[in-house]
């Protein structure tokens, strides 16, 4: 028998001159089935291993997943945006521990992710009546990115050459693009939650080849934190997030990612790099097709 009980707590918060009503529905554990929510802390724990073991599936993998058990398209990007937040935070406390962050990347990248962010969350609050308006395109050029990235992984030392020689980008002019690198992933991962570890890391490892594979993950980890919670917040604004969804994803992931952090140390780098590549591809071929 399931048993629903439910305490709805409305709350108006005066937010730029307007009032917004906030729909809190708190219920018990009952509320859900029992297998669908040992569902939700099974897929929690799992994509929580992925991420702290290479940084990659807090949106590409748990998103896809929300829509398969069912729910919406604006509840899994919004719910996923904050779970991803949150449990990012465990494995950058981790890397950072490990000294496997580095804190300047993280710190370009967000000049540029963070703005975009806002921008992007403009947008869809003025610009857009329904998430199913924008999300098909999206999600179709967000797959096909995917899987050049993999591509790009694979063949990292002609592509290193090709962007430090034919285009003349020496270091200095490498580290003032990375706010750019950061403000397409702000855009892209506010729009649909998916990108903020895949296009990250495929990003660094082109773009900063002698970071030992570790160093990528840490780095994306540490910069996906405050990327993903400060648009998960300004989806929680538009009302897209699902509180008990998101407890039971985060109490199967948070212990899940800091295991995997500690099993990221002891990989190689020739071992890691090929993983992180065909999760790429894998995540793309997903997102793309099906």
């Amino acid at each position: 028998m399931i048993f629903d009980i439910r305490l709805k707590i409305s709350a108006n918060i005066l937010f730029k001159n307007r009032y917004i009503t906030l729909s809190l529905q708190l219920q018990t554990l009952l509320a859900y089935p029992t297998l669908d929510f040992l569902l939700y802390i099974i897929a929690g724990a799992t994509v929580g291993l992925a991420v702290g073991v290479t940084g990659v599936g807090g949106g590409s993998i748990m998103t896809p997943l929300l829509l398969a058990f069912g729910f919406p398209l604006h509840i899994a990007v919004g719910t996923d945006l904050l779970y991803a937040a949150i449990t990012k935070a465990g494995g950058a406390v981790t890397h950072a521990m490990q000294k496997s962050v580095r804190w300047d990347l993280v710190f370009l990248l967000g000049l540029g992710s963070l703005p975009a962010s806002a921008l992007a969350i403009y947008i869809l609050d003025n610009w857009f009546e329904a998430p199913e308006n924008y999300a098909s395109i999206i999600s179709t050029m967000l797959g096909f990115t995917l899987i050049l990235t993999s591509f790009a992984i694979i063949f990292r030392t002609y592509l290193t050459s090709f962007v430090g020689h034919r285009l003349n980008l020496n270091a200095d002019r490498i580290r003032w693009a990375t706010p750019v690198m950061g403000a397409l992933l702000g855009f892209i991962v506010t729009l649909s939650s998916v990108g903020a570890g895949a296009i990250a890391t495929a990003l660094l490892m082109v773009f900063y080849p002698l970071l030992r594979g570790i160093k990528v993950v840490g780095t994306d980890i540490a910069h996906a934190v405050p990327l993903t919670l400060f648009a998960g917040l300004g989806h929680l604004y538009l009302g897209n997030v699902d509180f008990l969804l998101l407890g039971a994803l985060l109490l199967g992931s948070l212990p899940a990612v800091h295991l995997g952090a500690k099993l990221g140390r002891h990989i190689p780098d020739k071992i890691l790099r090929p993983i992180l590549a065909s999760m790429l591809f894998s995540i793309g071929i997903k997102v793309a097709f099906f």
